[in-house]
């Protein structure tokens, strides 16, 4: 029986063993405020950006690919292929001490991937909530090192309201102890900012660390794919970069012609090229798919050109994404893609080609692109229609090349934040696939197309709402009496404190 029994475990382990190699690493780079314009692929003239050069020789530019006009929004539907509506319904983003982040009971693409079997890290900045039951380790990640926020949520006094050689701004008055703090978190004279690994602080982020977020998150993710290169494995690398403060590591300030933004940009493409040589040296370049992203267009620091608008906006410039997708020998090299895609593609996509399953119990509104992305013949976009959201209100939709904003008449009864001007502005129509700049508006010549788009955005009446939460909007994760990570004292919160 011995003998037997060796021979089953052995077959077991070699079936194992098999299964595993059949099963792609996945990375996803994603960027922090980078503009439509801002590498070369994508029309850079500033920027020297040779990796991304590269990779967009080796693999796919997609270049209509969505995030959300902000930061939170965007990483919601990629974690969890929805719209940023459905599963964080916020006006804007998550701050320090928010009571709210995205619900545990959501699947995040980290949990669906570590079912069939994947290592899972996340390196870099989440946004998705910074109390603990909100943080990446909570969220099927293996390993988390990074900022629960955007690299400007801490006070002044430590660099993050100012960047590089700016100077310090002078503190502001410590806020009345008994005014109460939004839901979304501190938004004035905020605490200082931590650097967590996993669920530990281990620095407090002033400037010297802000200089070195790109290198640190580098060598990590470097780290985390050489430790992992035996076995499938699934890395999330969200820089801080480019997100303001500036501040391009202490080997790349001054190195660019054109100041700290881009040297910053160009130390982005440097990580992106160490991670890509990583595969290439570890030979796991044909065996590992990367995509290279945004979560949301530039500001005006940045090149969105030819894009109209920047970050914040529903704009193209505030929602189409530099986007490269890498896998040699599975996507194409030196290819482009214009069909509509997004973050609330990943979850599915990566998913199905891990062999997985796409849950059915919660609603997905993204779709599997690999059909797309590896340059099928005929290969179309899963969504024939797509909705710009702007916090919890419906700005446009678009099917085919035809993008309709509403004007002040459409701002559903005149709900939420945006206050209607006192003259009425009407509906804009766009042809996107001869006005990408979205300048000329052609309602008037077409008034059955704007008809049809307009009754396509009153069908989302009945789920996700044009204003306000409709009835398939789902709850936000929420704690009671929540505090920030670190105190303004710089008093560490006990279940962060090293031990």
């Amino acid at each position: 029986m011995k003998p037997l029994r060796f021979l089953f475990s052995t077959l077991c382990l070699l079936a194992g063993a098999a299964l595993a190699a059949d099963k792609p690493n996945f990375i996803i780079i994603n960027i922090d405020d980078m503009g439509y314009a801002d590498i070369a692929p994508f029309g850079s003239k500033l920027n020297r950006t040779p990796n991304l050069d590269r990779m967009a020789q080796e693999g796919r530019k997609l270049t209509c690919f969505y995030g959300a006009p902000v930061c939170s929004p965007s990483r919601s539907a990629l974690m969890t292929g929805c719209y940023p509506k459905r599963v964080l319904p916020i006006p804007s983003v998550l701050f320090p001490g928010a009571a709210v982040g995205l619900n545990p009971a959501e699947h995040t693409v980290a949990e669906l991937l570590k079912k069939s079997g994947y290592a899972t890290g996340c390196i870099g900045k989440w946004h998705l909530g910074d109390q603990p039951e909100f943080l990446p380790p909570r969220r099927g990640f293996d390993y988390y090192l990074g900022l629960p926020y955007s690299n400007d949520m801490g006070p002044g006094e430590d660099g993050s309201k100012s960047s590089l050689g700016d100077p310090i701004p002078k503190p502001k008055a410590t806020p009345n102890p008994s005014a109460p703090i939004p839901e979304t978190g501190i938004t004035g004279n905020q605490p200082p900012l931590p650097m967590l690994e996993n669920e530990k602080v281990i620095a407090r982020v002033r400037q010297d660390e802000q200089q070195g977020l790109v290198d640190r998150y580098t060598k990590a993710a470097v780290k985390f794919i050489t430790e992992h290169k035996d076995k499938p494995f699934f890395l999330y690398l969200p820089h801080n970069a480019v997100h303001f403060p500036i501040y391009p590591g202490k080997e790349w300030a001054g190195k660019s012609p054109n100041g700290y933004y881009s040297d910053w940009v160009e130390q982005v493409d440097w990580s992106v090229g160490q991670v890509l040589n990583t595969l290439r040296e570890l030979k796991l370049q044909d065996h590992t798919f990367v995509l290279f992203t945004s979560d949301n267009g530039g500001t005006p620091r940045a090149v969105n050109a030819p894009l109209r608008g920047f970050k914040t906006t529903t704009w193209e410039g505030g929602m189409r994404e530099p986007t490269i997708a890498w896998w040699p020998g599975k996507i194409p090299g030196g290819t482009s893609s214009d069909e509509i895609t997004g973050m609330f593609d990943i979850l599915p996509t990566l998913v199905n080609l891990a062999g997985g399953e796409v849950p059915t119990d919660h609603k997905i509104d993204g779709g599997n692109i690999w059909p797309v992305l590896a340059g099928e013949a005929g290969a179309k976009s899963p969504h024939e229609v797509f909705y710009y959201f702007n916090g919890l209100r419906l700005e446009g939709v678009r099917t085919g090349p035809w993008k309709l904003r509403f004007g002040s008449a459409g701002l559903a009864e005149g709900k939420g934040p945006v206050k209607k001007p006192a003259a009425p502005i009407p509906d804009q129509l766009y042809n996107l696939q001869t006005d990408i700049g979205e300048t000329t508006n052609v309602a008037d010549a077409h008034p059955d197309v704007v008809a049809h788009l307009r009754e396509l955005a009153d069908a989302m009446k009945d789920d996700l709402g044009r204003d306000g939460k409709g009835p398939g909007v789902r709850p936000l994760g929420r704690v009671e009496n929540p505090q920030p990570i670190i105190s303004r004292d710089g008093t560490i919160r006990a279940p962060f404190a090293p031990k």
